[in-house]
């Protein structure tokens, strides 16, 4: 299986095609840095180049590569693993062939009922190459009973379960689909000779000079193909409420990006607004964690009348400490990424103001650098509520063991990170800020409340075991 979250680029009918995904990749790198691919396709055949690393690093040499794969429509994937192994056989784009022709498939989010469907087809002989489970989707679309109906594809989605955005490449289109509560986002533009892109966000589309036209509506397939763009709808419109995950604009999505009727950047600074009013302090300055906690500290120090400061820089060349493999990576790439500007935070009384905190320890570490640089005072603020409960949609929160929140109150919190007090916003608060009604975003990470229902508790863990166990086995 894989983590959340990951990224996804499409062009059709573009003689840069495959430059243009190399440059959308580039700009969704926030998403996922341990692999990259690129499947492009001429009308009669699909050529596909994946590998492990960062989208720069998969394509170093880069015009080599890009060239070999030049072609006027291209799919792209930057992934993040969450349930499968970080692995070339999970890289993607996953190119197959089967009775229909090649087909390329390129997912972001989680199949909550894949565990099940390989076991399935494992049974009847099937033979799986990878731990994803984005190549059960292959499967699905292979089997001869669905070959066969009036829309194949619809038919196969309406057999999945979980949070996904898919791009499927076929030789001569692209299939593009969101699942019926539109968890993650995925969204059209076109640019200006007329082609159409679908990414992950905007920023994408940015990237390579296209204008946004709507987001792919949940439940909608949209095909792109030398006739245009054509929607159709494997569920009935208006039978499912959504469930939009909100985590994507509290982390994971970059500040420019727009999606679920929402500028990141903008929602984040009203975040801040509200954890100012729901946990006010008096304080010397106001700092972020950068740089998802950065327009949430400009709303804090907006509301609160407390100075704005830099007090701690990033390293731009470290990646996303969140979505690194394991802890002690994650712990190390904190002390690499993160530099205390020591003339900000000697002697104040400062609000750190941060996102979210997942496990609590990079926090701590945080934490204890700021004391080592002389803050007088620490006030931790945080713009999401506390995270309790693991998510089965795609984020990498896997047990409640892992889970700062899980098992302790603001006191205890407090004690863990060692600081003076601390705050998050509530989750009426983030939901007041939000723009769509309360009852169209998920918040089962915050309240436990599963939107889709899970069969087992641990399945995540627990499927990828026995898919790792297999894969291991066959090797």
């Amino acid at each position: 299986m894989k983590k959340e979250n990951c990224g996804l680029f499409g062009v059709f009918g573009d003689p840069e095609a495959v430059q243009k995904a190399y440059f959308g990749l580039h700009s969704l790198q926030h998403r996922g840095q341990e692999s990259a691919g690129i499947a492009s396709a001429d009308g009669e055949s699909i050529q596909c180049y994946t590998g492990m690393g960062t989208v720069r690093r998969v394509f170093r040499g880069g015009q080599g590569v890009l060239e070999k794969l030049a072609n006027p429509i291209a799919i792209g994937h930057v992934r993040y693993s969450t349930t499968g192994a970080s692995r070339a056989a999970n890289s993607q784009p996953l190119l197959a062939e089967y009775s229909r022709g090649q087909v390329a498939v390129a997912h972001n989010g989680n199949l909550i009922n894949a565990g099940r469907l390989r076991d399935e087809y494992e049974a009847f002989g099937s033979i799986f190459k990878s731990t994803s489970d984005t190549e059960v989707i292959i499967h699905l679309l292979a089997k001869p009973t669905h070959v066969s109906r009036p829309d194949p594809l619809g038919h196969v989605l309406n057999h999945l379960q979980g949070a996904y955005s898919l791009l499927f490449l076929f030789a001569d289109r692209i299939e593009a689909a969101r699942d019926p509560y539109g968890i993650r986002p995925l969204c059209i533009g076109r640019t200006e000779n007329g082609a159409y892109v679908v990414a992950s966000e905007t920023c994408a589309l940015d990237a390579v000079g296209a204008q946004f036209v709507r987001e792919v509506e949940p439940g909608e397939i949209v095909r792109l193909d030398k006739e245009g763009l054509h929607s159709r709808f494997f569920v009935t419109p208006g039978t499912v409420t959504p469930a939009h995950c909100i985590f994507e604009h509290v982390y994971f999505a970059k500040q420019n990006s727009t999606f679920f009727a929402e500028n990141v950047h903008e929602l984040r600074k009203k975040l801040g607004r509200q954890l100012a009013v729901e946990h006010p302090v008096d304080a010397d300055v106001v700092i972020p964690v950068p740089d998802s906690g950065t327009s949430a500290a400009v709303g804090y120090a907006e509301h609160s009348g407390i100075p704005f400061d830099m007090g701690l820089v990033r390293s731009h060349y470290v990646g996303r400490t969140f979505i690194s493999p394991d802890q002690a990576l994650r712990e190390l790439e904190v002390k690499l990424k993160l530099a205390v500007v020591n003339e900000v935070v000697r002697g104040k009384r400062i609000v750190v103001v941060d996102d979210s905190i997942v496990r609590g320890t990079t926090t701590r570490g945080k934490i204890r650098t700021l004391r080592q640089a002389g803050a007088k005072e620490i006030h931790m603020r945080v713009s999401c509520p506390p995270i309790r409960f693991p998510c089965f949609y795609g984020v990498d929160f896997p047990t409640k063991e892992e889970l700062l929140a899980n098992n302790r109150d603001l006191g205890q919190i407090r004690e863990f990170l060692e600081v003076e007090s601390v705050g998050y916003v509530s989750l009426e608060g983030i939901l007041s800020c939000a723009t769509l009604p309360a009852d169209h975003y998920c918040t089962a990470c915050w309240s436990g409340d599963y939107r889709i229902p899970i069969d087992v508790a641990g399945n995540k863990s627990a499927l990828e075991h026995h898919q790792m166990q297999m894969f291991d086995e066959r090797a």
